[in-house]
């Protein structure tokens, strides 16, 4: 039998969402509490991952038991095993058939800057006190929509087979003292959405011109972008996931 947990959590103590050695990671937190309550080890598949002090809006993992463990009933004890940065949303059964990586059609992130220090966004957003265009910035992230190819924007040492990705929507907007950019493709690459951000922001800022930004894109070459976002201001926001009938 197959379920699905939905979770979101707060990134900053954590090395991100999979299982590693020697380090606190989600996965590992949400095994430890479904081994502690159910008396048995959980092994948890997830369905997106996110790097090392990264936040989640919704994530989602999926686990096969041989007979009905887990009921929606048990959230409410399992969250309060939770660490506090850590929320469990749900639990539900699912067809056999889904795996809730393969079956997501679409991961949304989101990325956070504010421009006025505020002690209260420095866990949540980057403090990015530096003139920014947003005409400039929608301009650079309209373009990305035109592309498939982001070797460019990939970190080295990665797993994945390809580097192509299609993404449906990408967009700044200014809320209040923030600048959020958004954006929602099929997949990401390593480190993608953070490149993204420092490479566009060189445009906003007026250090790169149109054509520089353009060449980086095109270069399929990641040495050519900006990877010095830090992790706080990014949001995995929407995982969505089509389930078998």
């Amino acid at each position: 039998m197959r379920f699905l947990f939905e979770v979101a959590y707060q990134g900053t103590r954590y090395a991100g969402f999979q299982v590693q050695d020697n380090a606190p990671t989600i996965q590992h937190a949400l095994q430890q509490v479904l081994h502690t309550f159910y008396r048995q080890p959980v092994q948890l598949t997830g369905s997106s991952r996110t790097d090392a002090g990264v936040h989640a809006l919704q994530n989602f993992f999926h686990a096969d038991v041989e007979q009905p463990l887990f009921e929606p009933q048990h959230v409410y004890n399992l969250n309060a095993m939770l660490p506090g940065d850590i929320v469990l949303k749900s639990i539900r059964l699912v067809p056999d058939e889904l795996h809730c990586r393969f079956h997501a059609t679409h991961r949304l992130y989101q990325y956070h800057i504010y421009q006025q220090k505020n002690p209260f966004l420095a866990d949540r957003a980057w403090y990015f006190p530096y003139p920014l265009d947003l005409e400039k910035l929608n301009q650079a992230a309209a373009v990305l929509m035109q592309y498939s190819d982001f070797t460019s924007f990939s970190k080295r040492n990665t797993q994945t087979h390809t580097m192509i990705c299609h993404i449906q929507e990408s967009y700044w907007v200014q809320q209040g003292e923030e600048y959020v950019y958004t954006v929602k493709a099929n997949r990401f690459l390593r480190g993608m959405v953070r490149g993204l951000v420092g490479t566009m922001l060189q445009y906003g800022r007026g250090r790169i011109g149109w054509n520089d930004f353009v060449r980086i894109i095109e270069a399929k070459d990641c040495t050519q972008a900006d990877f010095s976002t830090p992790p706080q201001g990014l949001f995995l926001v929407e995982v969505g996931l089509t389930v078998p009938e």
